[in-house]
């Protein structure tokens, strides 16, 4: 009597463990996606901008003869982007993109005759939108990135984890650069 007993509690313990280890890789592959389809999203707004970006740009050379390296820097970033190919470059290519993004919206704050055009007010007003959208989605993006390899490391999801070859994934992160303090003079 007392061996059936031994014997179930032992299958029972090798059931619950069997259990949790399904419950386990089922929540990384559903983790791993989620994170595949965050970036997803995140890659439809950059394309948006992306395709923004040559109208916007052809608005501004009219007005902005003597800007060639700021419309250049954008004309290279977006190059970058189209040659970015491991998830590491689509991340820096983006951040580049951004930046030089920036610098053409402080550039044209020096004409107000391009900032009076009403295509460059409707182009400008839908990248920033889409830039805000991004900047949502990348924050969706690592949160989950966070929480996936979070538990990729807590004990016992770890050795599910390293059994089926989870691997982390990167977050998306600034340029160190926009780390720095800012350095503000009014001479």
């Amino acid at each position: 009597m007392t061996g059936w007993i031994v014997l179930g509690v032992v299958v029972f313990i090798l059931l619950l463990a069997v259990l949790w280890a399904i419950a386990a890789y089922n929540g990384f592959v559903a983790m791993k996606y989620n994170i595949d389809k965050a970036w997803s999203n995140i890659d439809v707004l950059l394309k948006q901008r992306f395709d923004e970006l040559p109208k916007l740009i052809e608005v501004c050379k009219g007005y902005m003869q003597h800007e060639r390296e700021t419309l250049e820097a954008v004309i290279k970033a977006r190059s970058a982007v189209s040659g970015a190919r491991s998830e590491q470059e689509q991340l820096q290519a983006q951040n580049m993109l951004s930046d030089t993004l920036k610098s053409l919206f402080m550039v044209v704050e020096r004409y107000p005759e391009l900032k009076a055009d009403k295509v460059f007010r409707e182009l400008s007003g839908r990248i920033t939108e889409l830039e805000e959208q991004i900047a949502d989605r990348r924050e969706l993006y690592n949160e989950t990135v966070t929480i996936y390899n979070t538990r990729l490391e807590q004990f016992p999801d770890v050795l599910i984890a390293r059994l089926f070859n989870f691997t982390s994934r990167i977050l998306w992160q600034i340029d160190p650069e926009h780390r720095r303090d800012v350095q503000v003079s009014f001479s």
